[in-house]
């Protein structure tokens, strides 16, 4: 069945300049600038300003949609919502390197911008990641063997952890007594840490 109209809005927070354009999204704030294409999907977005508050608010709107179109304006409304987030405290993972008897060498390389994993498992190769766009890998010091991924785009900061997780899976052998690799064992903010 078809909707004639569903809308959503969302307010816009003070220091955050939203442009829209052609379905894409630019997100502006004290951390950068990020921005997100909404191309794929059906709907029409639009910066509108409150009566009675004077705020600014982005409007969402979707005509003759079905359900699965209606679902989407909330999504879209999320993703917009993770680019404030982004660009005002940034987002921050944490990853800690699970080992029983072979110590895991993780070097950070390329200006943080990389990291290189030797002794998995007591191989010789070495594994190479390096960052997605705008994301820095560092490591902890208050914390062994934990690392600290920092980015704006909660997309990337994600993405590249899972990069990192994935080049250390063990092959050949039960994963279940084998839990050697490194793990997201925290997501956050940066904001809120410091």
């Amino acid at each position: 069945m078809k909707i004639i109209l569903e809308s959503d809005t969302m307010d816009i927070p003070d220091g955050i300049t939203i442009k829209v354009h052609a379905k894409v999204v630019e997100v502006e704030g004290p951390r950068g600038k990020l921005s997100r294409d909404f191309k794929h999907l059906n709907l029409d977005f639009q910066l509108i300003t409150d009566e009675e508050t004077r705020k600014k608010k982005l409007k969402i709107e979707s005509w003759f949609g079905s359900r699965k179109t209606s679902a989407s304006i909330r999504t879209a409304l999320s993703h917009v919502d993770n680019l404030i987030t982004g660009v005002t405290k940034g987002y921050r993972y944490k990853m800690r390197m699970v080992y029983a008897h072979f110590p895991i060498n993780a070097s950070i390389t390329s200006g943080n911008k990389g990291i290189e994993i030797r002794n998995f498992l007591g191989e010789k190769r070495v594994r190479k990641v390096d960052m997605l766009d705008g994301v820095t890998i560092v490591r902890s010091e208050k914390v062994k063997d934990e690392l600290v991924l920092d980015g704006n785009d909660v997309e990337l900061v994600s993405r590249s952890a899972a990069l990192i997780n994935q080049k250390c899976h063990v092959k050949n052998k039960d994963i279940r007594k084998f839990l050697d690799g490194i793990y997201v064992s925290e997501k956050g903010k940066i904001a809120e840490e410091e």
